[in-house]
């Protein structure tokens, strides 16, 4: 059946269009701007709503397969479509690892039975995630991935980072990297500041990520490779980035909305929902975050959606897993804390969550063109809910914004032409 979304305002920064029109999908695919009932669609009444690209998160962690008390396949993605996220990309770091052609072809056979959103799947630069021996790159290329990284780990050895840009290039793909010189992190659980000494807890200091992601930045600019720095949290990171682009060097980059969104004073709670890596950095790093978005510098926001079941993160501070969850909070935090102060407007922030992500990882999503999958938000960008982690769809709750009243939220999700979430 076709469907026929009315009386929204699309906005596809991919045509660089903003404007109240009607929006033909038929045969699972973009038809038609302008097009009005003939009493066979199915009818979306997007009166007062955003009708988008479906959003795209490129830096998700799923778990399976292996940790499975974590997350599943069908649980996260199902919370992906509860955010507005119409296609996501996988993390690596499973058990056994993304390392063969057979645990790509399993992820993307769980996908689909599930059957909920699109994944794509970032694959190992190295062998194991042991950063000794690159992984087959040609067969899992083969086999589907979109991009390599480690990520969970830094791509540690410099050689080895030299020789993952150099293949990639081979199929332009792009080599992300978890920047962090491990010997400055080692037993940190926050960063490393006037914060974590009053609190007596050892520290991570930024000069642990900016190291590395300078590293990396030489590495690219010198072979060619196509360079993406993953969940930037500091000012000198970014100012490096900015610096590499004038340059003309292949970088790109992301931000997690909580490090735009909270400041290493929030582990004065001693609440392990606040510890991730990177670390919650201070107010000028957070300034940081916020200016190279605006300016451009940073390329994509995503979640790094990354769940823990309860149990693990009930334990001491120091011992709790890092991360949080991200997939269901995302659009709302976005809206209340880039657009609402007036940092972004709209067109701005959806590029950064579906043409940007989908050019860094080419793959065929993020745009409204005529002929496209008909992957498509429409957004309610007035409605207030609050972060009730208990309706959560993900299979963990760990979030540190419990309670928070929160602008904007996913009203419909259709997925090649399905709809598959409707809070109408």
């Amino acid at each position: 059946m076709s469907i026929l979304i009315q009386n929204g305002r699309v906005i596809d920064p991919s045509q660089q269009m903003d404007r109240a029109t009607n929006l033909l999908i038929a045969e699972g695919r973009i038809a038609a701007y302008d097009a009005e009932p003939n009493g066979r669609e199915e009818i979306i009444d997007a009166a007062g709503k955003i009708v988008a690209p479906g959003l795209i998160d490129m830096h998700v962690h799923l778990r399976e397969p292996g940790r499975e008390e974590d997350e599943t396949i069908e649980t996260g993605t199902a919370a992906a479509l509860a955010g507005g996220f119409t296609s996501i990309a996988c993390m690596p770091n499973t058990d056994p690892p993304i390392d063969s052609q057979g645990t790509v072809e399993f992820i993307r056979g769980q996908a689909s039975r599930a059957d909920n959103c699109n994944i794509f799947v970032v694959a190992c630069v190295s062998k194991n995630r042991e950063g000794k021996e690159l992984a087959e790159i040609g067969r899992l290329v083969e086999a589907g991935a979109v991009a390599f990284t480690d990520d969970g780990s830094p791509i540690y050895d410099p050689e080895l980072m030299r020789r993952a840009f150099e293949y990639c290039l081979m199929f332009d793909k792009p080599v992300l990297n978890h920047s962090e010189i491990r010997e400055l992190t080692e037993r940190g659980v926050m960063h490393e500041g006037l914060t974590s000494l009053l609190l007596g807890l050892p520290g991570m200091p930024p000069a642990a990520e900016d190291a590395m992601a300078s590293r990396d930045i030489a590495l690219a600019e010198a072979t060619g490779g196509r360079f993406h720095l993953m969940h930037v949290s500091t000012g000198n990171s970014i100012d490096a980035v900015r610096r590499a682009k004038r340059r003309g060097v292949r970088v790109t980059t992301e931000v997690c909305p909580h490090h735009f969104t909270l400041t290493d004073e929030c582990l004065r709670s001693f609440d392990s929902n606040f510890k991730m890596k990177p670390p919650l950095r201070g107010a000028g790093h957070v300034k940081g975050c916020i200016d190279g978005l605006v300016d451009g510098t940073i390329d994509a926001i995503v979640t790094d959606h990354a769940p823990h079941a309860k149990e693990k993160k009930m334990q001491e501070l120091d011992r709790a897993p890092f991360g949080i969850v991200g997939l269901e909070t995302a659009l709302g935090l976005v809206v209340t804390r880039l657009i609402e102060p007036g940092y972004l407007d709209w067109s701005a922030v959806l590029a950064k969550m579906t043409c940007n992500p989908a050019r860094i990882l080419h793959i065929p999503k993020g745009t409204l063109q005529i002929g496209a999958d008909a992957d498509v938000t429409v957004i309610d960008p007035a409605v207030r809910w609050t972060v009730d982690p208990a309706e959560f769809r993900s299979k963990s709750t760990n979030t540190p914004f419990t309670g928070w009243e929160l602008t904007g939220r996913a009203e419909v999700v259709i997925v090649g032409g399905r709809v598959k979430l409707s809070r109408q």
